[in-house]
C-alpha cells in the first residue's frame, strides 16, 4: 500500500533514531533541563537570527496552539483565524475548551489578507456595543496554510503592521514550517518569520521527528510562569531529553531544511505527474500538499492501492482529495503512484 495520506505517518528520521539510541544510557535531568535541550534551543535561536528568542519544546501541535493562545489572551478575548484555520476546524474545540472564542474571518486560498483583517477590526471597533463583545486579542495564521498555500513576505509584513497597530500578537502555526520554507516559490525565510511574527512554532511532528514542536517567542515575552502553563496543559515531558535530542539533531548540519527540501522535490514530481495526465487541481500549491479532483470511480480504484486524504465533495461525481509527500517519501513510490494514475 502506497501512503500519501499525511506527513506524519512514518516514524522518525534515522539520524534522530540513532541519536536517541546512542544517548539512551545517559543519565540526564528531566523536564528539559538536559544539555541536549539547551543545545537545541541555542541552535534554533541561531537559525532564527534572534539570540534574544525564548524557546520552549512541547509535545504536539494542538497542545501548542492551545497553550500559546490561551496564555496570551485575557478572559474576554478571542483569537482571529481564517475560517479554514486548523484551530477552527480540526482541533476538537481545544481553544473553546479554554473559554476563548475563535473569531473566524474570510480567507483567500486559506490565507488571511491584510484587507480582510483590517476590515474586521474596523467594523468591530465601529460597533458602539463592542465593549459587550468578545474582543480580538490576537491573530492566528499558519504557514503553510491548511490549503498548502504560502504567505509572501509582503503579506506577512502587512499583517504584522496591522497587528502592531492594534497591539495584537501575531501567532504563526508552523506545523509544516519546513515545507513552507523550502518551497521553490517562497520569498519568506525563518528570520523573516522571527522578525514579523511575535510568536510561532517550528513543527517537528510533521517534519521528521517522532513528536514535538518548538515554540519561539521573539517580539513578545512569554506569559508569566509559561513553563507551568505548559505543564498544566499536559504538554511537558518528564523525559524532556526526547524532545531535546530530536530538535538538536534536526538543527544540526541543516537536517531540518534538507529533509523538508526532499519532501518538496517529491511533491513537485507528483504534481507534474498529475498535470501531465490531465488531472484537475482544486487549488494550486507549491508545498508538500497537493489537492486533486478525482472522479469518484477513479478514487475508489486508487483506494485499493493508495492511502490519501478525503477533503471535500465537489459534486455528485467528483471528490477533492489530498496527496501529501513528506521527508520520508520515496521517489519509487511516487513513480508507482504515477503508474496507477
Amino acid at each position: 500500500m502506497l501512503s500519501f495520506q499525511c506527513d506524519y505517518n512514518n516514524g522518525t528520521h534515522p539520524e534522530i533514531l540513532r541519536r536517541l539510541v546512542e544517548t539512551n544510557d545517559e543519565f540526564l535531568p528531566g523536564y528539559g533541563d538536559d544539555k541536549y535541550t539547551a543545545s537545541a534551543k541555542e541552535k534554533i535561536r541561531k537559525a532564527c537570527g534572534r539570540e534574544d528568542a525564548e524557546v520552549f519544546l512541547t509535545v504536539g501541535g494542538t497542545q501548542t496552539n492551545k497553550i500559546v493562545i490561551c496564555s496570551l489572551l485575557n478572559s474576554a478575548e478571542g483569537v482571529v483565524s481564517a475560517t479554514t484555520g486548523h484551530i477552527n476546524c480540526h482541533e476538537a474545540g481545544a481553544i473553546e475548551e479554554t473559554g476563548h472564542k475563535v473569531l473566524a474571518i474570510d480567507h483567500e486560498n486559506g490565507k488571511i489578507t491584510s484587507q480582510n483583517l483590517r476590515s474586521y477590526l474596523e467594523k468591530f471597533y465601529d460597533d458602539e456595543a463592542h465593549d459587550h463583545m468578545v474582543f480580538p486579542g490576537m491573530v492566528y495564521i499558519s504557514h503553510p496554510t491548511e490549503y498548502g498555500t504560502l504567505y509572501t513576505k509582503d503579506e506577512l509584513k502587512g499583517l504584522s503592521e496591522i497587528c502592531r497597530e492594534y497591539e495584537l500578537p501575531l501567532f504563526l502555526d508552523g506545523a509544516r514550517l519546513g515545507y513552507g520554507l523550502e518551497s521553490r516559490g517562497t520569498d519568506v525565510t525563518l528570520e523573516d518569520i522571527a522578525n514579523l511574527c511575535d510568536v510561532f512554532y517550528i513543527g517537528g511532528t510533521k517534519v521528521g521527528a517522532l513528536c514535538g514542536e518548538a515554540i519561539v517567542f521573539t517580539n513578545v515575552k512569554p506569559p508569566k510562569r509559561f513553563f507551568g502553563i505548559v505543564k498544566q496543559h499536559g504538554a511537558l515531558l518528564a523525559k524532556g531529553r526526547v524532545l531535546g535530542i530530536q530538535f538538536d539533531t534536526l538543527f544540526t548540519d541543516n537536517l531540518y531544511f534538507e529533509i523538508s527540501r526532499h519532501a518538496i522535490e517529491m511533491a513537485d514530481i507528483l504534481r507534474d505527474n498529475f498535470r501531465k495526465k490531465g488531472y484537475e487541481f482544486f487549488i494550486e500549491t507549491e508545498t508538500n500538499q497537493i489537492f486533486v479532483v478525482l472522479e469518484n470511480s477513479k478514487m475508489e480504484e486508487l483506494k485499493k492501492d493508495v492511502l490519501f486524504e478525503f477533503w471535500e465533495r465537489k459534486d455528485e461525481k467528483h471528490t477533492v482529495v489530498r496527496f501529501a509527500s513528506s521527508w520520508a517519501t520515496k521517489e519509487e513510490d511516487v513513480q508507482k503512484l504515477n503508474e496507477l494514475l
